[in-house]
């Protein structure tokens, strides 16, 4: 059969620059609980353990599967507390928290047989070899969906590419204008994709990422996060190893302050809460419950700057 050749002449589309994207030998998705959802298929896992402090979307496709799951819990480093025998054919999941837990990444990897890390908030961490990983792109980059997964596994599944053109409203009227604006089009965006079936990620959602300078979005992510932590650490709950640490997702601040986030978003400073579904899961004698109360956790990336992280700084010092 010959092959169509493309269209010339016509109106002039949208120039997106051309680059390379940062995972390109991953297995390219549409969402990073999907991600999860794809390992699951080819791994045949028959329970998974999880922790408390995670979304909630990540059970999405365990009750799609079928598939039993258990709650552990983590210490006030954010390490796993494995205080039971993972049977043979189950799998621990480990969430590489805010992107500053790569060393629990590399010690689990050498000590538990069967492991996924969740790397949705470690954009810039690669996977140690051996070990299944799944990215989340919308967390780090101005996508409409996107995931990677590395994994060691041959096993490909046959699926359609996803479509992201109805759901890239609210990056537009991010640019003309503003954030706040488009805030609705985000939150139907992520009804959207809620229980969505795997698919690969939209051509438009690689194109974009491969037009990004990664090496700069990352070492700003770097600069903003030690930046706050020097004026921050002091009176951080949360202890924080900055060794190890490569383009956070956020700088995780807990304090002891009930009202901070309202205050913080009211001078319009917006912190989300990881995560409202852990309060319901923990009971309230549990770290994960006190960390989901009042973890701070501002925002380090490209698009702020010292004068951004100072304003915080100073907001944040106001509420004390």
């Amino acid at each position: 059969m010959r092959k169509e050749h493309k269209t010339i002449g016509g109106y002039i589309e949208l120039q997106l620059p051309e680059g390379q994207e940062h995972y390109p030998s991953f297995i390219k998705l549409n969402t990073g609980r999907n991600a999860l959802e794809y390992l699951l298929r080819i791994k045949k896992y028959t329970l998974v353990y999880l922790p408390y402090f995670t979304c909630e979307v990540l059970l999405e496709p365990l009750r799609r599967l079928s598939i039993p799951y258990r709650f552990y819990r983590i210490d006030r480093h954010l390490d796993p507390v494995i205080d039971f025998e993972l049977e043979e054919n189950a799998v621990l999941l480990y969430t590489n928290y805010f992107g500053i837990k790569q060393d629990t990444v590399h010690e689990l990897s050498r000590t538990v047989k069967n492991l996924i890390i969740d790397n949705a908030q470690a954009f810039f961490h690669p996977p140690v070899t051996g070990v299944d990983t799944f990215y989340s792109c919308r967390k780090f980059f101005g996508v409409p969906d996107g995931a990677y997964l590395y994994t060691e596994s041959n096993t490909r599944l046959s699926l359609e590419s996803d479509i992201s053109v109805y759901r890239f409203s609210h990056l537009i009227k991010s640019i003309d204008l503003s954030i706040e604006t488009g805030y609705h089009d985000y939150l139907k965006n992520n009804i959207i994709l809620g229980n969505n079936p795997i698919k690969k990620m939209s051509v438009l959602s690689q194109r974009i990422l491969s037009g990004i300078n990664y090496e700069d979005c990352c070492s700003i992510r770097n600069a903003n996060f030690q930046h706050l932590h020097q004026a921050l650490g002091p009176i951080n709950q949360l202890p924080i190893n900055l060794v190890p640490i490569d383009g956070p997702m956020v700088y995780p601040l807990v304090i002891d302050q009930s009202d901070a986030r309202k205050e913080l978003i009211a001078k319009k400073i917006f912190v989300a809460t990881y995560w409202p579904n852990v309060l319901e899961w923990a009971s309230g004698d549990l770290f994960e419950h006190y960390l989901t109360r009042h973890l701070l956790p501002l925002p380090v990336d490209h698009r702020y700057g010292t004068r951004d992280m100072d304003h915080m700084i100073k907001t944040v010092r106001s509420l004390l």
